[in-house]
């Protein structure tokens, strides 16, 4: 039997079967790994896989793709967020709470990096003021002249709901995000009888509380397939070379054609076409740092 892998508890897994459309609860046969994958779980949401009546999952059919990031607990495996997406939807917002910079743009290089078309969704546009507005405005004008599509959004009073449900149609969708940016809630209004768990906002941080604790495949209408992760501080990118990270931001590679030399990190370097576009505001300061402080995990090994 062949199925679609929608939940994964730890060690167990949640199928649901091609055939008779029904989910069957499965383990990884024996000691199952991925071949050239160190990973913490080498089955993850959304990947194909065969398994038999006993429950066992035997074969692990071919990826398109997968998004990984780096493990809270900071061992040199990977963790695998989803397999076979077709889009990776960024949940953000401006407050309660604030989502850093930073970790944006550590999450569109990794979805660059693993050919995963990534989308900015900023929520919770109703509790934004008029100077909140203008810095929102500002962001989505930085990441559209990049490339990414934006979607203003407000889950409390339905702004944008239907654009972000065309969106969703017809594809496999990760949510990312800070805990707290609404991600569940999101769920439960696109797929009614998901029953995503939703948490409140921790008012002495400001910070979300943690509500999804494993990855979890919804189901709805008209082929829409959304897969919820946890809610993550900060986004750790991993196996990145320092002379390729530019590589995972468009605009600095795009301009790195003209620099003097081919292996120029855009630091340092004489007649660095990247660093005068930093100078003339081709490049925002933002990007750039960003992107520095990608060079300096990769070059340290460090996750931050």
């Amino acid at each position: 039997m062949t199925g679609l892998v929608v939940k994964n508890t730890g060690s167990d897994y949640l199928v649901r079967c091609d055939s008779d459309r029904a989910f069957y609860q499965c383990k990884a046969k024996g000691n199952f790994r991925i071949k050239g994958i160190k990973s913490t779980n080498p089955i993850a949401i959304g990947d194909r896989v065969e398994f038999n009546a006993e429950g066992f999952i035997t074969k692990l059919q071919d990826r398109k793709n997968y998004l990984v990031r780096k493990p809270t607990n900071l061992s040199k495996q990977l963790h695998i967020l989803a397999a076979n997406i077709d889009q990776a939807l960024l949940f953000v917002t401006i407050k309660y709470p604030e989502t850093d910079i930073t970790f944006i743009d550590r999450f569109l290089a990794s979805a660059e990096a693993y050919n995963v078309p990534a989308k900015l969704i900023f929520n919770k546009i109703d509790l934004l003021d008029d100077a909140d507005n203008e810095y929102l405005n500002a962001m989505i004008y930085l990441y559209e002249s990049i490339g990414y599509e934006c979607l203003k959004l407000s889950a409390k009073e339905g702004i944008g709901i239907e654009q972000l449900k065309t969106l969703c149609e017809g594809k496999t969708s990760l949510l990312s995000g800070n805990s707290g940016v609404g991600k569940s809630t999101l769920i439960n209004t696109l797929i009614p009888n998901a029953k995503a768990q939703t948490g409140d906002i921790s008012h002495s941080h400001l910070k979300g509380m943690h509500t999804t604790t494993f990855s979890e495949m919804y189901i709805g209408e008209n082929d829409m397939y959304l897969i919820d992760t946890p809610g993550i501080k900060g986004f750790g990118t991993v196996d990145l070379k320092p002379e390729e990270v530019a590589h995972y931001f468009p605009e600095i590679f795009k301009i790195s054609a003209d620099c003097k030399f081919y292996n120029c990190t855009h630091r340092h370097e004489p007649d660095c076409a990247v660093l005068k576009a930093l100078e003339e505001h081709r490049i925002a300061q933002s990007r750039y740092n960003s992107y520095l402080s990608i060079i300096t995990d990769a070059s340290e090994k460090k996750y931050r």
